[in-house]
């Protein structure tokens, strides 16, 4: 059975609410797939993901949504909107857990053979369930990627799964490109992005939930490389597409966004990175942000979207922010890192060339605005 560590003093057992569930329920087979939806304060947009939920062709479809304290009533919203058009359960939590503890307690929560995450802020097509699950036909799979379309502009991809560059920064394959169906192909990629992603719970019964010292953000980049070096794989099927609002977390020019993403580039890194990719981190991380400043001034990437003077030292403030939250952190990484030794199935070797095979070019990444 999966079970996620506690936090504090909170456990299931006390902010578990359940809705459909009794004597009943526990005689019916557990669901084919259950679909984990993390809320925190997007009422409107839970309501239209629910509702895309209600559509799929899946049969067999549980929902479990976590509700991260919200103060907009999202969980009374989804119990009195959706309690009978879906296999509901609401998971209450008086605080935020974060997107990886949230997640931890929806699968905890959950009875399906696969395990779907979608975000709130993404509505999937009718089929995107049923187009995941075939690829668990490969034993080897543990992992299915979703086709993700940009929200406000169905014709750009959001992710088609991940690519990383070789400092722990990762970022979605073809974020930003024109969907002309380069990305229509049945294909075997790195991991897929935790917005619309489908896992199989054998493999997380074997190598454990999301890390929730990484609260959010890099998330599915630790989970997914972790599930790679026990030797899982990960298939992207480009016929389970969804639709995505980017940056609706905390926004796209948030700095405490970039501040995440930047810790926890370092955590991946220590945790789960090769020595002989660890030891070259700094020069590569340099190389990155000279890079990213070079495409900012000519108003290209991520730096080009904050404006001015004053933008530019909010993104490096955050940088530095980021780096130095990381290092409290660096001697539990560590640890975490030796403890993995009871799943690793491939060496530091292989590691090293899994990452440089998915490796995103520096010129793409620089230029890139998620």
């Amino acid at each position: 059975m999966f079970l996620p560590h506690k936090i504090g003093s909170l456990s299931t057992v006390n902010i578990l609410r359940q809705t459909n569930e009794g004597n009943h329920e526990k005689r019916l087979p557990p669901p084919r797939v259950s679909v984990i939806v993390v809320n925190w304060n997007r009422r409107d947009l839970l309501r239209a993901c629910l509702e895309s939920l209600v559509a799929q062709t899946c049969p067999d479809l549980e929902v479990v949504v976590v509700d991260n304290g919200s103060s907009d009533g999202s969980a009374d919203m989804a119990e009195a909107e959706f309690v009978g058009r879906l296999s509901l359960k609401v998971v209450r939590s008086p605080v935020n857990l974060g997107f990886c503890a949230g997640n931890n307690r929806g699968i905890e929560a959950s009875r399906g053979d696969l395990i779907a995450l979608l975000n709130n802020d993404a509505t999937a097509e009718p089929e995107w369930a049923a187009q995941l699950a075939p690829a668990f036909r490969r034993p080897e799979i543990g992992m299915a990627a979703s086709k993700i379309l940009v929200y406000e502009d169905p014709s750009r991809i959001d992710k088609a799964g991940h690519l990383i560059y070789p400092d722990g920064q990762n970022r979605g394959r073809g974020s930003g490109e024109v969907d002309r169906g380069q990305f229509d192909r049945m294909e075997e990629v790195l991991w897929p992005d935790g917005c619309a992603a489908m896992y199989r719970r054998e493999m997380l019964d074997e190598i454990g939930g999301f890390d929730e010292d990484f609260f959010a953000y890099a998330d599915d980049a630790e989970l997914g490389l972790r599930a790679r070096m026990a030797g899982w794989k990960c298939l992207y099927m480009p016929m389970a597409v969804v639709r995505h609002h980017r940056g609706s977390s905390l926004g796209v020019l948030s700095s405490r966004r970039l501040e995440l993403i930047e810790r926890n580039r370092v955590l991946l890194v220590v945790k789960l990175f090769p020595w002989s990719l660890l030891c070259l981190n700094g020069a590569y991380w340099v190389a990155r942000v000279l890079s990213g400043m070079w495409a900012g001034a000519t108003g290209k990437g991520e730096v080009a979207r904050f404006a001015g003077l004053t933008g530019k030292l909010r993104i490096m403030a955050a940088i530095i922010k980021g780096n130095f939250s990381a290092l409290p952190l660096i001697p539990r990484m560590f640890a975490k890192r030796r403890s993995l030794r009871r799943i690793r199935k491939l060496s530091p070797s292989e590691v090293r060339r899994l990452i440089l095979d998915n490796r995103i070019s520096l010129r793409e990444l620089s230029q890139q605005a998620t």
